[in-house]
């Protein structure tokens, strides 16, 4: 989120790894940036994430994991592969227990510093979210969605969606993927920083990156729903209906997990560059959806080849779909943080950033995990002028 400009996106691949090698040299032109410059006083209060959508109340809870069955890659002599895990789920009832925080102060503190100086790690670390700790969930059991971060960006940059998509009756699993974050902070104070950005400047390809997270999600998933699993959580998941959308490399990484897990039964890219191609046999028939810019890099025939590649190679349900106006963080909470801090936003209002990114991602899961109809990917609508499709 370096910058928050899909220029500084494209030139500099340690900001959101959103580009192949080949591509990420190309840089694109800055957009115009609108609105005033961010008064002092706002910038010293704390922002308000946008409020979920749908009937549940949400609770959360955050799940440290250690799977020490594999190396690390990034740091070899680390006790096992570290993974941090928020889960967002329908809660029973609106209040009890305890405002659910945005992020640890050591976390937003270090990524603060990569936004510029106007922004105050305290400040961001304070973001009010709309779920609560300690509250019991929703009767019955609910899908799964497992969400994955952009590149040296954290879990609790998708808050807004996961909250969403609980408050529709979804368990969201958003999972920080060690070393590969600019902060992720462990159990008993310890922080872990984002090794992985010096390797990948230094040549390691992303491919690293996308397997390694693919398997992250495996391990996850044997948590969650697997024959030892959490049992506080594994009750409310049904385990039959397992869902994955990701932004940047996350995205990319939910294609390579599809890849190796049959138990995932639909996954979303939200503008990432795919850095493994897809077998012969695709998905095998499962349903994936592509949502990006609509520019010159993810429209068809764009700079990033990678997307035309993998379109060809799915063999299920497929969309392509892209938002005039966006840029690459526009599919985060990206928007919600340009907005207060007063950083540089693209064409596209953060409150319509918001509506639309929940919109299509929702309906894709409701289709495709609870046998829903939703016209919305059919084709486009009045409601979503900014959305155009550029296959079905």
């Amino acid at each position: 989120m370096i910058r928050i400009t899909r220029a500084a996106a494209a030139a500099v691949l340690l900001c959101s790894l959103a580009l192949p090698a080949g591509v990420a040299t190309a840089a694109v032109p800055d957009r115009p940036t609108t609105g005033a410059p961010v008064q002092a006083a706002q910038a010293e209060q704390a922002a308000t994430l946008p409020a979920p959508t749908g009937p549940y109340a949400v609770g959360s809870a955050v799940l440290p994991l250690v799977d020490r069955s594999r190396t690390d890659p990034w740091v070899p002599t680390a006790d096992g592969r570290a993974l941090m895990v928020t889960l967002h789920y329908p809660a029973t009832r609106p209040g009890g227990g305890r405002p659910a925080p945005y992020a640890t102060g050591e976390e937003a503190r270090l990524l603060a510093e990569q936004l510029g100086p106007g922004v105050s790690g305290d400040v961001l670390a304070r973001t009010r979210t709309h779920s609560r700790t300690g509250v019991g969930p929703a009767p019955g059991r609910h899908p799964l969605v497992l969400l994955s971060p952009g590149f040296s960006v954290s879990r609790w940059t998708l808050t807004h969606l996961a909250e969403d998509l609980a408050s529709r009756g979804y368990v969201v699993a958003s999972v920080d993927h060690a070393y590969e974050s600019y902060g992720i902070s462990l159990p008993g104070g310890r922080t872990l920083t984002c090794v992985a950005c010096t390797a990948l400047e230094g040549g390691v390809h992303g491919s690293v990156v996308t397997s390694t997270r693919a398997a992250d999600v495996r391990y996850v998933l044997d948590r969650l729903t697997g024959p030892k699993p959490v049992r506080r959580y594994a009750d409310m998941i049904d385990p039959r209906r397992v869902g994955m959308a990701g932004h940047s490399i996350g995205g990319a990484s939910a294609a390579s997990a599809m890849v190796a897990d049959p138990r995932i039964d639909a996954g979303i890219n939200m503008d990432g560059a795919f850095w493994e191609d897809l077998p012969a046999e695709g998905l095998r028939g499962r349903p994936f959806l592509m949502l990006g810019t609509h520019d010159g890099m993810h429209l068809p025939g764009g700079q990033d080849a990678s997307w035309d590649r993998t379109w060809t190679a799915l063999d299920g349900w497929k969309r392509w779909i892209t938002v005039a106006g966006s840029e690459h963080f526009t599919f985060s909470d990206g928007p919600v943080i340009q907005r207060h801090f007063g950083l540089p936003q693209p064409e596209l209002p953060a409150d319509r950033a918001v509506a639309v990114t929940r919109t299509y991602v929702a309906a894709f899961f409701d289709q495709h995990l609870r046998g829903l109809p939703r016209p919305v990917l059919d084709g486009p609508t009045p409601a979503n002028p900014e959305v155009h499709f550029q296959h079905r």
